[in-house]
């Protein structure tokens, strides 16, 4: 039986924006027609341009037809990002001249001449210029001109046929004035990439793109984040867990606090996540930083991700309890960032996550705190499967992983926005108690996937030395459910204490 003959691999075309790159598994399959399609100012100028610098800069020639903008505003459009277009021709189908009243045509109804003359035109000057990438902006007027979707269709095809046979690769942009209906060009385009704006109530837009389709080759499928700002596109891969593993040492490790790793039964596992649920104020994130100190003590990195409060804030705390953080901030050893909730997206701080653990060498993540994590999805709906996705990456690299979860209310009935107890694979939980007219905390481990943990509640207390934990408390009944009942003389941390006045 005859064996059919191998074709070899298609080249690649570079879209000239890594993470998009990395969507694509390297690039766009050169010599195809590429449809670019989104409503106006979702981006689409500034990836085609990215595409045709990424061509220059390999020493490709790039051609830039437009017939919705000028070349002036494509130039002002590069210099706000800090580019030059010097080697890329940009050529305006629709000059002064064809805006006179003596090109207008009285004979014939216009569409039936300008589409049939800008075809034409375009043709020309590809066979003039021989470009390798071409960018054709937009679609729109090209769409208007045909007048009816079969002139349109075959335009389109004859178009791509002509394309095909010189060589180039193209991107098509389309602004979808026609309507979410319109899947003219998905048939016959090669790939469709689809960018997206989602407008919220406050704060700004976030921005999404998808691989509609891409034939031939893989690709990652669903919405991917990305950022358009001065210096262009980047995009946010959508992190797949499975692709990531690596080997790792699951032997725990201590918090710092002997106590502590006692009720956890013996420490912090590597490759898994331990969630500390709480009233505010409670001590959660000392305990966080606690442990984040003792991991750098002991030489690994800390990545810590405030979504609350401010790293000021967090540096004075820390050093008035007695764990001052400033010469690991100086070393590099606590790497130490905020983020503003309302700015950020879930792609962005996954890979803000991403290459603190592969490039900065991160052994334990810290986010503080999942409440304020959670607005900045862009749906609630999302939150569970983003944190879980992450969290999967995370406990595969080996890395330890202490999320803090905000609760409602002081004492009595304490709820949360989300449950989120059954991804993690440890629980602390933090409750406030009455004694002898005084207000006191306390802790218990609900849970451990790893380890044999303590089921018993002890006492919990922020000192000059930090963590404090004492004995169980058995002589107290109804902690956790808010209504406290003594049965005992059992002593307390800090009973013997004497407070100056005003301390």
């Amino acid at each position: 039986m005859p064996q059919e003959p191998a074709h070899p691999p298609q080249a690649l075309a570079s879209t000239g924006i890594s993470g998009l790159d990395n969507v694509l598994f390297g690039g766009l399959s050169a010599q195809h027609l590429y449809l670019v399609e989104g409503s106006p100012g979702t981006g689409k100028t500034t990836l085609a341009l990215q595409f045709l610098l990424a061509g220059r800069d390999q020493g490709e020639r790039g051609l830039y037809i437009t017939l919705s903008e000028t070349s002036e505003e494509l130039a002002q459009v590069a210099q706000s990002h800090g580019w030059t277009l010097s080697g890329i021709e940009v050529y305006d189908l629709v000059s002064d001249e064809g805006l006179s009243e003596e090109a207008e045509q009285t004979i014939l109804h216009p569409s039936e001449f300008e589409l049939g003359e800008t075809t034409r035109d375009v043709m020309q000057l590809v066979d003039k210029l021989k470009p390798h990438r071409v960018v054709f902006d937009s679609l729109s007027e090209l769409r208007m001109l045909a007048q009816s979707p079969l002139r349109y269709r075959r335009q389109i095809l004859a178009l791509k046929r002509f394309f095909s046979q010189r060589g180039c690769t193209v991107l098509m942009l389309d602004d979808k004035s026609s309507g979410e209906g319109d899947q003219q060009l998905h048939s016959i385009a090669h790939g469709v990439i689809h960018l997206n704006q989602n407008a919220h109530d406050y704060g700004p837009d976030k921005r999404s793109l998808r691989v509609v389709k891409l034939r031939g080759v893989r690709f990652r499928s669903g919405d991917h984040d990305f950022d358009l700002d001065r210096g262009g596109i980047v995009v946010f891969p959508r992190l797949a867990a499975g692709e990531h593993h690596r080997d790792f040492d699951p032997r725990p490790l201590s918090t710092g606090n002997a106590a502590f790793d006692a009720m956890l039964g013996g420490g912090l596992t590597p490759g898994s996540n331990l969630l500390f649920a709480g009233p505010a104020g409670v001590g959660k994130s000392t305990t966080t930083i606690s442990c984040a100190v003792a991991a750098i003590q002991r030489g690994q990195r800390v990545a810590y991700y405030l979504f609350d409060e401010g790293k000021h804030t967090l540096r004075q705390r820390s050093q008035a309890l007695g764990l001052d953080i400033e010469p690991y901030l100086a070393s590099g050893q606590l790497l130490l960032r905020s983020f503003d909730p309302a700015e950020v997206s879930p792609g962005q701080f996954a890979q803000a996550v991403r290459d603190a653990v592969e490039r900065e060498g991160v052994k334990l993540v810290v986010i503080d705190s999942l409440n304020s994590y959670m607005q900045a999805m862009p749906g609630g709906q999302f939150l569970l499967l983003q944190m879980h996705e992450l969290l999967a990456y995370l406990n595969q690299q080996g890395v330890i992983t202490l999320i803090i979860l905000s609760l409602h209310g002081t004492v009595g009935e304490i709820r949360t926005d989300i449950d989120l107890s059954y991804l993690s694979d440890a629980m602390v939980y933090y409750r406030y108690f009455e004694s002898g007219g005084a207000l006191r905390k306390a802790i218990a481990v609900i849970k451990s996937r790893t380890l044999p943990h303590e089921t018993t509640i002890r006492e919990f207390r922020l000192g000059q030395s930090g963590v404090e934990i004492g004995e169980p408390l058995t002589d107290f009944q109804g902690i956790l459910a808010g209504a406290v009942h003594y049965a005992g003389r059992q002593a307390l941390l800090g009973d013997g204490d004497i407070l100056a006045p005003g301390v």
